[in-house]
């Protein structure tokens, strides 16, 4: 069984209005274990952020301006992706965005769906601790998860965590080498070294002027994005808050 963790950073909520995919990180299981693959892209967008979408990710359009677009390594993804299940946190909101890149793309490359199965791990999440936050930074707290190193969003990382998460939504910790010192259930030595391997790369920050304002829209994006719009404007009728 082969799965695939993805994650993605967006210049805003909606491809509707417009935004566009701005990093793609995907990380690869192979029988519940990481392969040591992943994929890791910037991407230009050819298109501005949204207001809050820079100060959640950090990204600039001056720092994507040398990326590729996402024609230009479509291939490459696409066949990274081919066949696996793929693990999305929040689906929707990143299948909506691919499938716009796919479209825009050319009509060759279909839909995701047309390739994989898709597993969100949010509603998975939402049946384990129903009435309880499940963005992924909740569920990092609630599974013992360390994301103690994710001041910003970034695709690849974010994978990184939604994988040792969602290990720890489908079978418990002990399958992904969380044991003790004592080596008790421990998994193999390399599946934890591959996840104390993060992403450790400077990353370019936005000064925002209205700084309350700027603050208030980027929290709002985050939780809109990890743990999907609707519950998070249900937020204090449900008692997620």
């Amino acid at each position: 069984m082969r799965q695939v963790i993805l994650d993605t950073e967006t210049t805003g909520l909606s491809w509707e209005r417009g935004n566009r995919v701005v990093e793609i990180g995907c990380v690869e299981f192979v029988e519940r274990r990481p392969s040591g693959r992943t994929f890791h892209r910037y991407l230009n967008p050819r298109c501005q952020f949204e207001a809050g979408a820079q100060e959640v990710t950090g990204l600039t359009l001056e720092f994507l301006a040398d990326k590729p677009f996402f024609e230009d390594i479509v291939d490459e993804f696409v066949e990274f992706i081919d066949g696996a299940e793929l693990v999305i946190h929040n689906a929707a909101f990143d299948v909506g965005f691919l499938d716009n890149e796919l479209r825009l793309a050319g009509p060759q490359y279909g839909k995701l769906a047309d390739r994989c199965a898709i597993e969100d791990s949010l509603l998975l999440a939402r049946q384990k601790f129903p009435g309880q936050r499940n963005s992924l930074d909740a569920l990092c707290k609630r599974l013992g998860v360390d994301n103690a190193h994710r001041q910003l969003h970034g695709a690849l990382l974010d994978a990184q965590l939604l994988a040792e998460v969602y290990i720890g939504l489908t079978s418990g910790q002990e399958e992904i080498g969380f044991a003790d010192a004592s080596g008790a259930g421990a998994a193999d030595p390399s599946t934890a070294a591959m996840f104390q391997k993060r992403i450790d790369r400077p990353r370019p920050r936005v000064s925002v002027a209205e700084v309350e304002l700027a603050a208030h829209e980027a929290r709002l994006a985050v939780l809109r994005k990890k743990a999907g719009h609707a519950v998070w404007d249900r937020a204090e009728a449900d008692g997620e808050d």
